[in-house]
């Protein structure tokens, strides 16, 4: 009986090259991606640049297409802390106030709205949401005339009364109920359910359990509503009718004269209006990706 040849273990060939598993394209069209993105934040970036560049032109070197300021020159940022009336620092303060009593009250009773949209349950719910969401398509300047006679009705166009004119205007937006509603129906019920065994009510569950797991669509909100009422043009242009009440927005137009524009002095105080809206968020940027993001899970 012939025996048979113990079998030889297989050596792998060094030589031989093993093909990767799954697409090969893979890692081509990722820094094909990466390319296209950053040449797309590049892009973007372009126009800040060059107001930065601007603002340390001289007023004939502001209108040529030159990227080196020649020469470089500091008066426009000097023109911006002088020639202003009301001052920057004041412009800056109305500016504040009304951008920070905008974004809490949009916290506060768009968190309240979105939440009683997404978990409760009375008549006429999604008939009164649609009618929340039509007033996004409604524009400002439509609806200039009932809301100036109800502020006038009221007494809330002259004097500091201005600035509740303006904050009840933009006090509570469609868009604030809109993404924390998403976000609120994106959270499992479970957690409201162990709530109410516990014992608690609707607004106990949602002060304790439903805000703080809201925080990146609060940190969305408040972004944007900062944003929009910081850089608002419209409505204080309407309402802030005394000149120590202006915005930055309103402040910016006095650059302007009649056949030019002081660009150096204009940009100058662009960039210092930009730098607040930058550093907000750059400290709430992941919850800010977060929030919208989750905000379109669930409708």
């Amino acid at each position: 009986m012939a025996t048979q040849a113990p079998a030889q273990p297989i050596r792998a060939d060094s030589s031989v090259e093993v093909a990767p598993v799954g697409d090969r394209t893979a890692r081509l069209r990722r820094r094909l991606a990466y390319v296209a993105l950053i040449a797309y934040a590049l892009l973007m970036f372009l126009p800040f640049a060059w107001t930065i560049i601007t603002s340390f032109k001289t007023q004939a070197d502001s209108v040529r297409l030159t990227f080196i300021p020649d020469p470089v020159s500091l008066l426009g940022w000097e023109n911006a802390f002088t020639a202003l009336d009301p001052s920057i620092p004041r412009l800056f303060f109305n500016s504040a106030v009304i951008a920070a009593a905008v974004t809490i009250s949009n916290l506060v009773l768009g968190s309240m709205a979105g939440y009683a949209f997404a978990r409760l349950r009375f008549p006429g719910r999604e008939v009164l949401f649609l009618a929340v969401l039509a007033t996004l398509m409604i524009p400002d300047p439509l609806r200039l005339v009932p809301v100036y006679q109800i502020l006038k009705t009221f007494g809330l166009l002259s004097g500091s009364l201005q600035y509740v004119g303006v904050w009840l205007v933009l006090a509570v937006a469609a868009a604030s109920i809109f993404l924390l509603r998403q976000y609120f129906l994106s959270i499992p019920r479970d957690l409201e359910e162990a709530a109410k065994l516990d014992g608690a009510g609707y607004f106990t569950t949602f002060v304790r359990v439903m805000l703080p797991l809201a925080t990146p669509a609060l940190a969305a909100v408040s972004i944007l509503q900062f944003q929009g009422a910081w850089n608002g043009y419209f409505w204080p242009l309407i309402i802030l009718t005394e000149r120590s009440q202006w915005t930055l927005p309103l402040g910016l137009g006095q650059f302007r004269e009649l056949y030019s524009t002081r660009w150096p002095e204009l940009m100058a105080v662009v960039v210092m209006a930009t730098i607040p809206i930058l550093i907000l968020y750059l400290f709430f940027q992941r919850y800010f990706v977060e929030g919208v993001a989750a905000s379109g899970v669930k409708g």
